[in-house]
């Protein structure tokens, strides 16, 4: 499993770094040796919206080269969104098995069309502006649709890296890492936040 992280100047941490925290513990489980990760960004630098700054392993990689490909969010997507150069970057994931994102990440996949026809979710103040974007937008911590995922709002970063480990690994790695997080909220892959579209 090689995963992509998107980091981007104006990005909130918080919605990088819980997804970030749940998956990459995968390594440290039976079989982890093959679960590998990048930092990847349009140039070797960004900081986020607090001030935080990014060294980032890859620039402008070619996300082709990815099983998974993860956006966070933050209110610098609302103009990300329409950076033609940003989000041609961005397209270069589409033959990735899995593109995911929390929050208004879930803009920049709309804008790359990875949502087209799909349902999605993102933070609560952007669900107008992600309807053009996707079949519908629905209210709820996690939501998957084939091999597309969407987490809602900052927090939702947590149960969203929860439920990828629970979906690649099972419940058993999704509650001992869970458990190692001191994270008592997740409910599972069947809980009443995580909606599944059918299909």
């Amino acid at each position: 499993m090689k995963m992509a992280f998107i980091l981007f100047d104006g990005m909130t941490s918080l919605d990088g770094i819980g997804f970030f925290e749940a998956v990459t513990r995968l390594r440290l489980m039976e079989g982890g040796e093959s679960v590998s990760w990048d930092f990847c960004a349009m140039r070797e630098e960004v900081s986020d919206d607090r001030g935080i700054t990014y060294r980032v392993s890859k620039v402008r990689p070619n996300l082709s080269g990815y099983d998974l490909v993860f956006a966070p969010g933050g209110m610098a997507t609302r103009t990300l969104r329409h950076d033609d150069d940003f989000v041609g970057w961005i397209r270069t994931a589409e033959s990735a098995k899995w593109k995911i994102s929390v929050c208004t990440g879930a803009l920049l996949l709309g804008a790359a069309g990875f949502l087209q026809g799909n349902r999605a979710t993102t933070n609560a103040s952007a669900f107008e502006l992600l309807e053009p974007y996707c079949a519908e937008v629905v209210k709820a911590r996690v939501v998957r649709d084939g091999h597309v995922i969407t987490g809602g709002g900052v927090s939702a970063s947590v149960d969203l890296g929860l439920y990828v480990v629970e979906l690649l690994k099972g419940a058993e790695a999704a509650r001992t890492i869970q458990q190692q997080m001191e994270y008592p909220y997740y409910l599972g892959a069947d809980g009443s936040d995580i909606y599944m579209a059918e299909g």
